[in-house]
């Protein structure tokens, strides 16, 4: 599926700062930003992800912070089939 086909069937940008320990410093936090096409407000790819974190990395995950913003919305795009032109 293309970018446009994304955004035009409810597809926006999500932005996600994931705050882990180190494996071997506990007491250290580290940060990883993550970002996706998604959909409000199930987000899917990115609880996907952090099933994903949760099973494969070392690193426990201590917080997760995300923002979502839709790129194209309702009023601000519409499909013309056709286009009179007067004098």
């Amino acid at each position: 599926m293309s970018e446009t086909e994304m955004l035009l069937k409810g597809y926006g940008v999500t932005l996600a700062e994931f705050f882990y320990r180190m494996p071997d410093y506990r007491s250290v936090l580290n940060s990883f930003v993550w970002q996706d096409y998604d959909q409000a407000p199930d987000h899917p790819r990115l609880f996907g992800f952090v099933e994903f974190w949760q099973a494969e990395m070392d690193g426990p995950l201590h917080s997760v912070r995300f923002t979502h913003r839709k790129l194209i919305a309702p009023g601000q795009w519409r499909h013309v089939t056709g286009e009179f032109t007067l004098h």
